[in-house]
């Protein structure tokens, strides 16, 4: 009778294990969006100190530098979790990017914050592949969508308190700001390197729950060398469509993350301590919503057609369509309020997808690596359409942008529904 409860008490923490890596990894996700987004939102706080700043071409860069590394270093960032411990990769990443907003709040020259953010940069690209790796490992069956769309609000909900950052600025100051919550990433640190715990990923693992342990020696994608998981990747057709939509629906996602809160501030008439919140928190809460509709929609839907998960990507992206274009030509407060909600709506249906989508076409092995490659795709299109933002913004031209990327995303769609057909909800 006590090995019987042993098991049963062994069992349900089995089962309980990887909803606390989800809470565990969502406040990463929180952290990680958050310390990213402070600076887009204190440009007029900190351009009082370091007047270069306050050039929207300079501050422009200073977004888009970010951009660019972070993209570089996505696949190199996948594939190093595919091969070795993604616990301690997410550890070591955000200790480093902590450390960096920490340092940020002792800058006095825009060099100096410059350079900080590229460094942020790289060791920010070290956690998405590797956390989204680790819960869809965790999560072979049918509430994989719904768990790393919670995840993804932990994204949402970071980027909505790095809203508030000018406000904390005006309350306190811009230096206080980064280093309060540089410190705070620096303690979760050390309690993530505590109670998270590594997945064992081999071709027999197909439990939730199973082989939950630091150790990496069954890790087969160990047996294959990085020129052959690329060469791999590349050769799958369905992964470009993917890249493909995942690139253009990049396009606004970090559009809205670096330039809404101006766009809002000059279209509405209200200073940068409103628009920031009412940008960030709008599409936030919106996003939470359509991540608890688009999470558990899919997750069903795909035991009825494996066509599912696509489906409901497809329904997001249609919301997402005439919420720019509505941001684009908006001039008044309800208008802005709807098309940041319809915007959200849509990005959290889509965004709570794109992992499992992934994993219908290709295997474990290869995700995080794969799942590198989009994000430095998607990164890429981002860090052009900030810079591009940026001279529009400088010619008074910033809504049409938003107009633009709605067309975009039409493209964008009509792929996805066309050429994605899976043959299975969990590639081999």
């Amino acid at each position: 009778m006590t090995n019987v409860n042993s098991t049963a008490v062994a069992a349900k923490g089995r089962n309980i294990y990887p909803w606390v890596v989800v809470g565990l990894l969502w406040v990463v996700a929180l952290l990680n969006y958050m310390d990213r987004q402070m600076l887009s939102t204190m440009q007029q706080a900190i351009g009082e100190t370091i007047q270069p700043i306050r050039d929207p071409a300079n501050f422009g860069r200073l977004m888009a530098i970010f951009l660019w590394i972070y993209g570089l270093m996505s696949p190199v960032s996948g594939a190093i979790a595919d091969r070795l411990s993604r616990k301690w990769l997410i550890v070591g990443s955000l200790l480093v990017w902590s450390s960096v907003t920490l340092a940020m709040g002792f800058c006095t020259t825009f060099n100096q914050i410059f350079w900080l953010r590229a460094l942020m940069g790289v060791s920010e690209a070290l956690y998405i592949p590797a956390g989204l790796s680790l819960i869809a490992d965790y999560f072979t069956g049918s509430a994989r969508s719904l768990a790393i769309g919670i995840h993804m609000t932990g994204l949402y909900t970071g980027q909505a308190l790095g809203g508030f950052g000018a406000t904390v600025a005006h309350a306190f100051s811009w230096q206080h700001t980064f280093l309060v919550f540089g410190i705070v990433g620096i303690a979760y640190a050390v309690v993530l390197a505590i109670a998270l715990r590594e997945k064992r990923r081999n071709a027999s693992d197909h439990a939730v729950g199973v082989d939950d342990t630091d150790a990496t020696t069954m890790n087969v994608s160990k047996k294959e060398s990085v020129v052959k998981t690329f060469a791999m990747i590349f050769s799958n057709i369905a992964f470009w469509v993917i890249l493909f939509f995942f690139a253009t629906s990049s396009l606004p996602g970090w559009a809205t993350k670096n330039w809404l809160p101006t766009l809002f501030a000059e279209s509405l008439g209200i200073s940068p301590a409103e628009a920031g919140p009412l940008a960030t928190i709008t599409i936030a809460v919106s996003s939470f919503i359509g991540v608890m509709v688009g999470g558990p929609m899919s997750d069903r839907w795909v035991k009825r057609n494996l066509r599912g998960r696509i489906y409901t990507s497809a329904i997001g992206m249609a919301l997402m369509i005439p919420a720019l274009i509505l941001i684009g030509v908006g001039h008044s407060l309800p208008t802005a309020i709807a098309a940041g909600l319809c915007f959200g709506l849509g990005y959290g249906m889509f965004d709570t997808n794109n992992m499992p989508i992934l994993c219908q076409f290709v295997p474990a092995r290869q995700r995080a690596s794969a799942y590198g490659l989009m994000n430095m795709t998607g990164v890429f299109a981002g860090a052009a359409v900030t810079e591009i933002l940026g001279s529009w913004a400088k010619e008074g031209d910033l809504g049409t942008g938003f107009v633009v990327m709605g067309a975009v995303l039409v493209v964008a769609m009509v792929l996805q529904l066309t050429l994605l057909r899976p043959k299975s909800d969990d590639a081999v």
